[in-house]
């Protein structure tokens, strides 16, 4: 699903970030889906979970993905 390059000078938060909007943007992940958890989706991908929230942050401004309160 999401792959990373380590040698990419982007930051991964970058990477992710782009990753996830194509995925939402394509349909891949539907309008109204959950994104996995930021746990859940930090331990498949071996990074840092303050890196999957900065990523998740930056969706929300350009109106691709938005956050509600609550379980996930």
């Amino acid at each position: 699903m999401i792959s990373l390059n380590y040698r990419d000078p982007r930051p991964i938060y970058e990477q992710l970030e782009e990753k996830l909007r194509r995925l939402i943007l394509s349909g891949a992940i539907a309008e109204g889906e959950r994104l996995p958890s930021v746990r859940e989706l930090a331990s498949q991908l071996a990074i840092n979970p303050n890196t999957i929230q900065r990523a998740y942050r930056e969706l929300e401004p350009a109106g691709v993905a938005h956050s509600r309160p609550g379980p996930g």
